[in-house]
């Protein structure tokens, strides 16, 4: 590991316990600086009422005004996931209702940045909505640091990811290609336990000026341009604990795969691109048959040049 990457394990690396809620609070009035929590939701209607009922009870409060807006954006959920998020507290917001000249394009990561335009606080805190058992540490451990720290313009969360009841062996993604991507190309980044995590939370004058990977690339698409705008030290990561959530089967992990190192070999080249599509097998009474799926190719600009997003923050 480079010295450099041992030195900021050190110095951007807490605990969630590291800033207790007074803390964070007094920081907060301190700065008036606001929160908007998004959950990203398809059809998450077994978790996400949970979730909002848990921020709200926990963090939006007389007592502990911690987060002033709470969004879940709809990405065209079959399921009651918008029924479910309204009855517990949240305003919810359907994705092909944002920017309507903009034809939605399936993914997270067009979801992610549709956001910026219905929300307004100054730090956005990014959260799946498929998390079980889920804690509100999720939200104040990630959004602390931007709150105590001026110079800290981007936390992801890191955590434990259990498999079943198999104790750190989830996250397969990140070990077989995300973390060697980063490793070889982008050593600065190395620290981070959790580079795909879904949930961190960043300064909106930060994420206006990032291009958005619309699908499974945007975690790792977001780190490497947040790395390269604002540099290694402005970069954080906060233990939260553990993260349970609904795993992916192995075809749905290849998908991932190849979106996240399109949107790597993007970043390495700016030129030629590998063929956007990946064939994977599935076996039935014929033996087996190849299914060829379209990998993500699109990547919204920065939120900062769209003329709705300039005119409202103008206005």
């Amino acid at each position: 590991m480079l010295e450099e990457v041992e030195r900021w394990l050190a110095r951007r690396s807490w605990s969630a316990a590291d800033r207790p809620l007074d803390r964070i609070l007094a920081a907060k009035r301190g700065a008036g600086t606001t929160v908007s929590v998004v959950l990203p939701a398809l059809n998450e209607e077994a978790t996400v009422g949970a979730i909002v009922a848990a921020i709200r009870r926990e963090l939006m409060t007389e007592a502990v005004p911690l987060v002033d807006e709470l969004v879940v954006l709809d990405s065209g959920s079959t399921d009651r996931t918008a029924v479910v998020a309204a009855a517990a507290g949240a305003r919810v917001v359907h994705r092909d209702e944002v920017l309507p000249r903009l034809p939605a394009l399936p993914g997270k990561g067009e979801v992610l940045w549709r956001s910026l335009l219905v929300t307004e606080g100054d730090v956005v805190c990014f959260i799946d909505a498929d998390l079980r058992d889920f804690s509100a540490d999720f939200v104040s451990g990630i959004v602390g640091p931007l709150l105590t720290e001026p110079d800290v313009h981007f936390v992801k969360a890191m955590y434990d990811r259990p498999l079943g009841e198999a104790v750190g062996q989830g996250g397969r993604v990140t070990e077989l290609v995300a973390r060697p991507l980063l490793n070889l190309h982008w050593p600065q980044l190395a620290g981070f336990v959790q580079p795909l995590g879904g949930e961190y939370a960043a300064r909106r004058s930060l994420l206006e000026r990032l291009p958005f990977p619309v699908g499974y690339g945007v975690e790792l698409g977001l780190l490497v341009d947040a790395l390269h705008t604002v540099g290694l030290d402005a970069l954080a990561q906060v233990d939260v604990g553990v993260r349970k959530h609904r795993h992916q089967d192995g075809r749905a992990l290849g998908r991932m795969a190849a979106a996240i190192y399109r949107t790597a070999q993007l970043r390495l080249a700016r030129g030629h691109l590998v063929r956007p599509a990946l064939t994977q097998f599935e076996r039935t009474s014929e033996g087996f048959v190849p299914r060829t799926y379209a990998v993500d190719t699109e990547e919204r600009p920065p939120m900062a040049g769209i003329p709705e997003y300039a005119q409202r923050h103008a206005a």
